[in-house]
């Protein structure tokens, strides 16, 4: 026997995606405030900062494809382990910085778009 469809699912659904979608440009500022906090910490910055850049990508990892952003959620996945490398080894942050603006170059074209280029 099938169960019957909330007929407002759909609604609420796309409702929540636009709900998400208007938060993007404040996630991406706030990646880019973790981010230049990171800059500023020269060579290797503080756990602190690390964390902090870590805690914002690690949010649009877990929600984003949820919202229908699926790649912007794989590739803050794929970022944010970076970023967990950099936390657990004391080292390796020059070439995350760059990976970590790739992200948001990416995002601010079209944090909706199904490839990453």
């Amino acid at each position: 026997m099938a169960t019957p469809v909330d007929p407002d699912f759909r609604a609420r659904l796309a409702a929540l995606n636009e709900k998400f979608a208007a938060t993007v440009p404040g996630t991406l500022a706030k990646i880019r405030a973790a981010l230049n906090e990171c800059q500023a910490g020269g060579e290797q910055p503080s756990q602190a900062a690390l964390h902090q850049l870590h805690e914002v990508l690690h949010g649009v990892a877990g929600s984003a494809g949820t919202f229908g952003f699926t790649v912007f959620g794989q590739e803050a996945r794929r970022v944010e382990q970076l970023v967990r490398a950099v936390i657990a080894s004391h080292s390796g942050w020059p070439p995350v910085a760059p990976e970590v603006e790739k992200l948001l170059a990416w995002a601010t074209r079209d944090a909706k778009a199904t490839t990453f280029e």
